[in-house]
């Protein structure tokens, strides 16, 4: 059996923050999130074994490469320690965690330091968003969008409007689920935006389309930000009880990781006669359940998911098994997705209403779901949670990784 996976601690940057304004660069930002998470876990840099960097568009952005060695560059101590960058577009932070998680498991180290990192505010937004767009098929997708990503999951709302009916509503209603959720939580990118009914409705003025059928608020913001988390395994725990004693631990119980190819069309059509759209994003989160043991959905207190656009979360909703193949509006107007609801969906905000730093994003979800069942979430807590979900994609699910995440004495 692998070595059981132990998630000792984190921290998160203000997703608010525009590090360019600030006068910050990379190594600010690696600096901030390397003292902070190893602070929380109670580690020093010399207890860990290996480092993993998850970031997306690092040249692209700030022309900056080689992101596995920034770590040592802002900590002396972590000098000679292995690292690598991971890039798998916006599950560029789930990847990175798996691969600590491998190493871990493997017993080839038995701690690892996993960062997310990612400036985007550092060009004009549609330079970002043309940017953002490398992680389709450069020249073969999306040629007449103006903006890449929006039209792509536009193109997947359609898809689901064939197959199944949509109304676009209850994607604003998602919307408005996040950017209220986000509310509560101290580092979402919107926590003090003023919006009103009108936001959330389908008024080209007060939420103006972007691309295709999706509207301003169907959309997650250009976002600077990091996450990181300490994940170790049970040989370090041994030789360190007391970093464990006297409280629970979250572990990560089991995951999910699939990749296909590149273009939205081709999954499309490879899942024509399937009944999800989507079917290689149910089968990464059916292993997820597999390797935690779990029946479905109903053994989770809550999810993390990827609403990069609310259609993402929309598919996500059938995805993971909360309502069957087509139905996720079901869902939405039963408030199931509610915190206090049967199953709530992004209790932190999400991309949406909390940010979407792209390289960040799988390791704030792992973050947040490791608060959750540890009760450590704070204001946007989901009473009694024990088991939480998440789901990390990139591009159109080209890359789909997912966790479950349980809190449990540590050995």
């Amino acid at each position: 059996m692998p070595e059981a996976v132990w998630i000792l601690g984190g921290y998160q940057t203000d997703f608010a923050k525009n590090w360019a304004k600030a006068g910050q660069e990379f190594s600010d930002l690696t600096e901030e999130v390397v003292r902070e998470t190893l602070a929380d876990a109670g580690v020093a840099p010399a207890d860990i074994g290996v480092v993993h960097v998850g970031n997306a568009f690092g040249q692209l952005f700030t022309r900056q490469g080689q992101l596995g060695g920034m770590p040592a560059t802002v900590e002396p101590e972590l000098w000679e320690a292995p690292s690598a960058r991971h890039e798998a577009a916006c599950a560029s932070g789930g990847v990175a965690a798996l691969a600590a998680m491998a190493d871990i498991e493997s017993g080839r180290y038995d701690s690892a330091l996993v960062l997310g990192l990612e400036l985007e505010k550092t060009v004009p937004g549609d330079l970002a968003a043309g940017h953002l767009g490398a992680a389709a098929w450069i020249g073969h997708e999306g040629r007449d969008a103006q903006f890449m990503w929006p039209y792509m999951f536009s193109a997947l709302a359609d898809e689901y409007d064939r197959r199944y009916g949509i109304d676009d509503a209850h994607l604003r209603a998602i919307g408005e689920l996040n950017f209220r959720n986000a509310r509560a939580n101290p580092n979402a990118q919107t926590r003090g935006w003023t919006l009103t009914d009108r936001s959330f409705a389908a008024d080209d003025e007060a939420n103006p389309l972007v691309e295709g059928r999706l509207r301003r608020s169907d959309c997650s913001q250009i976002t600077d930000g990091g996450a990181g988390v300490v994940l170790v395994g049970e040989r370090f725990l041994a030789r360190n009880p007391e970093i464990a004693r006297g409280r629970s631990l979250a572990r990560v119980l089991g995951w999910g990781h699939r990749t296909v190819g590149l273009p939205l069309a081709q999954k499309l059509e490879r899942s024509r006669d399937d009944e999800y759209v989507l079917p290689h994003v149910r089968r990464t989160v059916l292993d997820a359940f597999a390797r935690a043991g779990i029946a479905g959905v109903d053994d989770l207190d809550g999810i993390e998911t990827h609403d990069c656009f609310s259609m993402s979360q929309y598919a996500a909703i059938d995805h993971f098994g909360i309502t069957g193949p087509g139905e996720s509006w079901k869902a939405i107007e039963n408030g199931e997705l509610e915190i206090g609801g049967r199953i709530p969906v992004n209790p932190s905000g999400g991309l949406i209403g909390g940010g979407h730093p792209v390289g960040a994003t799988g390791v704030r979800m792992l973050l947040d779901a490791a608060r959750q069942v540890t009760g450590t979430a704070g204001a946007y807590q989901v009473e009694g949670a024990r088991r939480f979900g998440t789901l990390n994609i990139g591009g159109s699910t080209t890359t789909t990784v997912s966790f479950v995440v349980g809190a449990e004495p540590a050995a």
